[in-house]
């Protein structure tokens, strides 16, 4: 998917080292692909892999605070209005049953579970899903962002060295 998405922004911003790298912001930034894919992206189109990481991490770590500032001000809003009602109160209820078994589980824990399911790189886990998680749960601001934060440096770790390594040997 991370490679479709490159090809995209690739074709619209041409093949310099200056567009890969702001390919692999980009993309680092989109909803559920995140840094999963714009790390392997990265590694797919030659660029080193350090810098690439710390792309990554900043492009997937800029959207975090907005996401925990709105992102439950707009699904509240939306599910009082016609149109979107059911849809947004879906997404609310699937949030916050989500976030009292994680509550239930981790008790004090509740930092650490966010790190781990931010961190370890799986389809619905990463820094949009973690935020909004702790965004409905009323989770403190700055331990949710240094959560979220820790979680993405270890996803970024991950996929990094599953990457390097699968584009190094493979290829």
């Amino acid at each position: 998917m991370g490679k479709k998405i490159g090809e995209i922004f690739g074709s619209i911003l041409g093949t310099s080292l200056l567009s890969k790298y702001l390919v692999v912001f980009l993309i680092s930034m989109i909803p559920l692909v995140e840094l999963r894919g714009a790390i392997p992206y990265s590694q797919l189109v030659g660029l080193p892999i350090i810098p690439s990481y710390i792309i990554s991490i900043i492009g997937n770590m800029l959207p975090v605070p907005i996401i925990f500032l709105f992102a439950r001000r707009v699904l509240e809003w939306g599910s009082t209005k016609k149109y979107t009602k059911k849809f947004f109160t879906w997404c609310l209820e699937k949030g916050r049953k989500g976030g009292d078994t994680l509550e239930a589980k981790a008790g004090k824990g509740l930092f650490w579970a966010l790190l781990i399911f931010v961190g370890i790189p799986l389809p619905g886990t990463g820094a949009w899903t973690g935020t909004l998680a702790a965004s409905i749960l009323d989770m403190d601001f700055k331990k949710s962002v240094i959560a979220v934060m820790l979680g993405v440096l270890l996803a970024g770790v991950i996929m990094g060295v599953a990457s390097f390594l699968i584009f190094k040997g493979v290829f």
